[in-house]
């Protein structure tokens, strides 16, 4: 059953929920829109939490990434991302930011927690958490 409409200042919704957790900025005009509120008055708070940089895509991305990069690779990440509503360009610019090195140690830290797993499972279990072929092959090889 659909939720009836809410008549909600949408800048106020917007507050509270950035308030729980950050949003990218489609995430959020997807809520506001759904709760009720007007197109018009959704860009207008929209607008207006840019302008006092409590929406910033940038720096939503950059906090995710940082996050996921522990233990996901960048093709998940990318994924989540889109997903998200942040743009290619944004998205590649904040995953080139990550080293190489950091995604090998997620990489390595995914094997550590797989004991005993034969290297063909190991290699499917951190393509499925979004590591790169060529960094895949990488940590397989150190094992051997």
């Amino acid at each position: 059953m659909p939720r009836p409409r809410q008549h909600t200042d949408p800048y106020q919704l917007a507050v509270r929920l950035i308030g729980s957790r950050a949003h990218s900025e489609a995430e959020l005009r997807q809520k506001l829109l759904r709760r009720g509120g007007e197109p018009d008055d959704v860009e207008t708070a929209l607008r207006r939490l840019r302008a006092l940089g409590y929406l910033d895509d940038g720096a939503y991305a950059r906090g995710l990434v940082a996050r996921r990069s522990a233990g996901r690779g960048s093709t998940l990440i990318a994924a989540e991302l889109a997903a998200k509503g942040i743009g290619r360009e944004l998205a590649a610019e904040v995953l080139g930011e990550v080293d190489r090195e950091q995604q090998v140690q997620a990489a390595r830290r995914l094997v550590e927690r797989s004991p005993g797993l034969e290297p063909r499972r190991l290699a499917a279990r951190m393509q499925r958490r979004g590591f790169a072929f060529d960094l895949i092959r990488e940590v397989i090889a150190g094992l051997e």
